[in-house]
């Protein structure tokens, strides 16, 4: 199958939140083990050319992350806690170091469409609308594309 999935991403009118979703040729197991195993992680996370270190990843309830992403010599910290950690959800924070004041809650859940193919659906509640469209502007979605077909590649080639 070589369609490229493409990622819906939508912003709520009426709270500031980003919604996003994606089919994967892949099980939800298979998903839950590419957003929690920090070695494949830091493999598909982010635009092309962006190279993630994770400097600490316990991915379970009540664990904490951070990961450094770098490119031409810039270097970008993320962090957060992960609030719930279970097959089928998971729901954590998320901070970008350079903002530490804008933390957002996300939420992703996998649904299994079945044939080995699973909806991917994240929901991202930011602090405000003018942080939330700020993200928006900020090539979120070349990043967000970029690592999803990373991860694809991934599924596709047996990593994952």
């Amino acid at each position: 199958m070589n369609t490229i999935a493409e990622t819906t991403i939508e912003a709520d009118p009426k709270v500031p939140v980003i919604r996003m979703s994606r089919d994967f040729n892949a099980t939800p197991e298979q998903l839950f083990r590419a957003h929690t195993d920090p070695e494949l992680f830091a493999r598909w996370i982010g635009p092309s050319g962006m190279q993630t270190r994770v400097v600490e990843w316990d991915a379970r309830t009540g664990g904490s992350w951070r990961y450094v992403s770098t490119r031409d010599g810039q270097e970008y910290g993320f962090r957060g806690c992960f609030h719930e950690v279970r097959p089928d959800r998971i729901v954590q924070t998320f901070t970008w170091e350079g903002q530490p004041d804008e933390v957002a809650l996300g939420t992703l859940w996998f649904e299994d469409l079945g044939n080995g193919r699973t909806r991917l659906h994240t929901q991202s509640l930011t602090d405000s609308f003018e942080g939330r469209d700020a993200w928006l502007a900020s090539g979120m979605k070349v990043g967000v594309d970029e690592g999803y077909a990373k991860l694809e590649e991934m599924f596709a080639n047996g990593t994952v």
